[in-house]
């Protein structure tokens, strides 16, 4: 017998066909946090649903919980935004497919409305911004998501022993969570950044401040490293989006 029905805010993180006329959705919601419920017939021409399930769109989720499996029921989308501009170039797609990829994966299927609402300001900003900026804003949202999911790494002091920090470059070590003093920076699971670097991993971290003003060099390698990151204390599983948005080459 299912549920009680809730109507929650919610994000479409992604869609996958299910049967001739159906989809599974994944959702981000904000009472729930996310949850996979089953859009049935919503690729029929006429479906209820019409345009409303894409990458990002954003509205009000009707559900009809399951109380034998994870997999719900999606009676409707009351659809309020459909953020059709993050499909206004390949890198502004990329860094939204690679966030809705790891918000997917990652949030816990409990209500985090503050994360929800950080989602939300994320993806409206994603699409608004200009082109120049894309790149560091999707690091801001990226690192933003992980941090609510208390993995912020360790900048002000030593991750390692508490150590203070000197100013300058530093050195990073995923492992340990941060970054590290002279005394215990080790290789080769380190990494030299330098002061600019630094105090951008902050700005991404923290979301205060302005955001820098990266060259194509230095943002590939803070896209590098928020993927070690996430594969380091998340998940050594397949991210596709993330892959893609981690390899490419805006330079050109």
């Amino acid at each position: 017998m299912a549920g009680a029905p809730v109507v929650s805010p919610s994000l479409v993180l992604g869609t996958l066909r299910y049967g001739e006329t159906s989809r599974i959705v994944r959702l981000a919601t904000r009472d729930a946090g996310v949850q996979s419920a089953i859009a049935k017939g919503a690729d029929r021409p006429r479906s209820r649903f019409g345009a409303a399930l894409q990458l990002l769109s954003e509205g009000h989720a009707h559900l009809i919980p399951s109380r034998s499996s994870d997999l719900h029921l999606l009676t409707a989308f009351d659809l309020s935004r459909l953020h059709h501009g993050l499909a206004r170039g390949i890198e502004r797609f990329a860094a939204a497919s690679a966030l809705a990829e790891v918000a997917g994966r990652f949030i816990p299927t409990s209500p985090m409305p503050e994360l929800f609402d950080a989602l939300v300001d994320d993806v409206a900003l994603l699409e608004a911004v200009d082109e120049d900026a894309v790149g560091v804003v999707a690091l801001r949202a990226l690192w933003g998501l992980v941090g609510h999911l208390g993995l912020t790494p360790i900048l002000d002091a030593c991750a390692r022993d508490g150590a203070p920090l000197a100013t300058g470059g530093a050195v990073f070590s995923v492992a340990d969570g941060g970054l590290l003093c002279s005394r215990c920076a080790r290789p080769p699971h380190s990494a030299l950044v330098d002061e600019g670097d630094r105090a951008a991993l902050k700005a991404f971290t923290t979301g205060t401040g302005e955001l820098p003003i990266l060259s194509e060099r230095h943002a590939a390698a803070h896209r590098r490293l928020y993927g070690r990151w996430v594969r380091h204390h998340l998940t050594d599983a397949p991210l596709p989006a993330l892959d893609f948005w981690q390899r490419r080459d805006t330079s050109g």
